[in-house]
């Protein structure tokens, strides 16, 4: 049986309601990694004119960083870089860096925080956008984060929406997901 705070506004809450919510929502962490395997996997029903659907993408992206060895935060970053498309498009690399920010170390949140100005280099151009977007993050990350967000968006990112390239399943990360979303590392 679950128990349930007692107040119905939070200026009147207590010590006890924020003890049970505390406990009720590390009881129910669990929710947490299935939630972004299904989010996930509505990624399939996403193409909007790609050559590939964005789930496709997403474990393109995530293989090659698997294959460059890459620690399991990344490639599950890199699988869930654009994970804030099922919702909205525009705004898809800070939803996308929200949802993992409790789950991973900082210069993995800020790769996928800032992967689609990294990633503009390779096609801004062709809508007059600024190619070198990317500069414009150089003074407010470290040269490790600007080097890790680089190598994302070129190696793995840009290069993932090829419908030949052999893909692995959404089940070959879910462990993954599920290791790196099962705890969160601040609240």
């Amino acid at each position: 049986m679950t128990e349930s705070a007692t107040f119905t506004r939070m200026d009147e809450s207590t010590l006890d309601d924020w003890m049970i919510i505390g406990r009720e929502t590390a009881a129910n962490q669990s929710r947490v990694p299935e939630k972004i395997l299904s989010l996930l996997g509505d990624l399939a029903d996403i193409t909007d004119g790609f050559g590939t659907d964005q789930l496709t993408h997403c474990l393109q992206t995530a293989a090659r960083a698997e294959a460059d060895g890459a620690d399991d935060e990344v490639v599950v970053a890199a699988l869930c870089h654009d994970i804030g498309k099922a919702i909205s498009v525009p705004n898809h690399p800070g939803i996308a860096a929200a949802i993992l920010q409790p789950y991973v170390r900082k210069d993995v949140y800020e790769m996928i925080r800032v992967h689609q100005d990294f990633q503009g280099q390779h096609y801004y151009h062709h809508f007059g956008g600024n190619p070198e977007a990317r500069e414009t993050h150089r003074d407010s990350l470290t040269p490790d984060e600007f080097t890790l967000a680089a190598r994302f968006a070129d190696d793995w990112d840009q290069t993932s929406f090829d419908p030949d390239y052999p893909t692995p399943g959404l089940d070959h990360f879910a462990d993954r997901v599920r290791a790196v979303f099962s705890q969160a590392k601040f609240m």
